[in-house]
């Protein structure tokens, strides 16, 4: 077997979140085949481990998520005219996310079953569910049954990617209530009786959104305005919800049920913040505080402005030892591969291994890697690279012999 024999069978089963038995089962058939120690957690991940052979060298991790984006519809792939990619007959999602990062790391197990006198000091992989919805599988993992430090999260979408930090993910919610409502003919004179949504579209206008930080042409710290709603009164909600059959677009339908002749008493907004340094954040979410200050401090009692964080992520700040960097770097030369040391601004299982500890009690030195060039990542129109994983699979392999000089 070779890595797109593995990845084309994991592939062809279907596993969307919090469904992965079928491609478990298939990662448990290949290591009961190729002698390899693996079982099932008590969350269902797979977690895999190929003993080390010489003391005085550390253990070295891989992880890998066995859902899809998709549902459970059967994946029919086929391959491009020029034989250049792996697809999908443009029904479904393909996959790659993340069976590439899967078949990479069970091809190594099996290279170093079958080649025991290459001297290494063990072999870690963490197969994991549901990464795509709530990162359950992850979250589940015992981490201190766990040996390694050094961790490679085989899940970018490019070649190359050699990812060092990672933008933590918090939810900033603004509500902003007035003291006196009323009726939009009757007591529109009435200037004490502030409309809310009219206030907090005003209070927007001032607050920051989109990239705050950038550093070397990549963006460290952002925000983005997700949703203002106004005027959605619990009447209006209730009709809609009432409805039995709702038109797209959604919001359309739902400000068709919403009152107009109410001065509004509340209105409400959510953001996001991307930050992978904490710093930044934190100055970030103080231009949020001033702002608001300065609301609360012009409307007096007759207007309210409270701001609330949900941290949903925390970062994956660069770890000071760069031994994966400096080894990624020399193996990128060795087989002539562009490896592009970097950070990036959205969420991974990296984050959640920044913030634990190993069975030594030693934080873990996650990177996200890039095994594959993956095209149109969670649409029908997916597709991969087939020479790009093959040349991943060739990457993580050489940096594992590299890392075991």
């Amino acid at each position: 077997m070779d890595v797109i024999s593995i990845f084309e069978e994991l592939v062809k089963i279907p596993s969307p979140s919090l469904h992965e038995e079928n491609v478990a089962k298939k990662i448990m058939e290949y290591t009961y085949n190729n002698g390899i120690n693996a079982y099932l957690d008590n969350y269902q991940n797979v977690i895999v481990k190929v003993p080390k052979n010489c003391e005085g060298k550390e253990p070295l991790l891989l992880s890998a998520h066995m859902d899809v984006v998709g549902n459970s519809s059967p994946v029919n792939i086929c391959y491009s005219d020029d034989k250049k990619y792996i697809k999908t007959d443009g029904t479904r999602t393909l996959g790659a996310d993340d069976k590439a990062g899967v078949a990479a790391a069970l091809n190594l197990a099996i290279f170093l079953a079958k080649n025991s006198e290459i001297k290494h000091g063990g072999l870690e992989i963490v197969f994991t569910r549901d990464e795509e919805t709530n990162m359950t599988g992850i979250n589940n993992v015992k981490f201190d049954e766990l040996e390694a430090q050094n961790v490679l999260v085989l899940d970018s979408d490019s070649l190359g990617n050699f990812e060092i930090a990672g933008a933590g993910y918090t939810n900033i919610d603004i509500e902003v209530t007035t003291k006196l409502g009323g009726h939009s003919g009757n007591d529109i004179q009435d200037k004490k009786r502030y409309n809310a949504a009219k206030l907090i579209a005003d209070l927007v206008s001032k607050l920051p959104n989109g990239p705050y930080k950038v550093e070397n042409g990549f963006t460290i710290t952002s925000c983005n305005l997700g949703s203002i709603i106004a005027g959605a009164t619990d009447i209006g909600i209730e009709r809609l919800l009432d409805m039995d059959e709702v038109k797209k677009p959604y919001s359309k339908t739902l400000i068709s049920k919403c009152a107009t002749n109410v001065i509004n008493t509340s209105a409400y907004a959510q953001y996001s913040l991307r930050s992978s340094v904490k710093k930044y954040e934190e100055k970030l979410l103080a231009k949020f505080q001033k702002q608001i200050d300065k609301f609360n401090k012009k409307y007096g009692e007759y207007a309210n402005a409270k701001m609330s964080t949900n941290i949903h992520l925390l970062p994956f700040e660069k770890s000071p030892n760069q031994k994966l960097s400096d080894i990624a770097k020399k193996v990128g030369k060795k087989i002539n591969l562009d490896v592009k040391v970097q950070s990036f601004h959205a969420a991974a299982e990296t984050h959640i291994y920044a913030n634990k500890k190993n069975k030594f009690d030693k934080q873990f030195r996650p990177v996200l890697v890039g095994v594959a060039n993956i095209e149109s990542m969670h649409s029908p129109h997916e597709r991969m690279e087939v020479q790009s994983l093959v040349k991943g699979y060739e990457f993580i392999k050489e940096i594992f012999l590299e890392y075991n000089k």
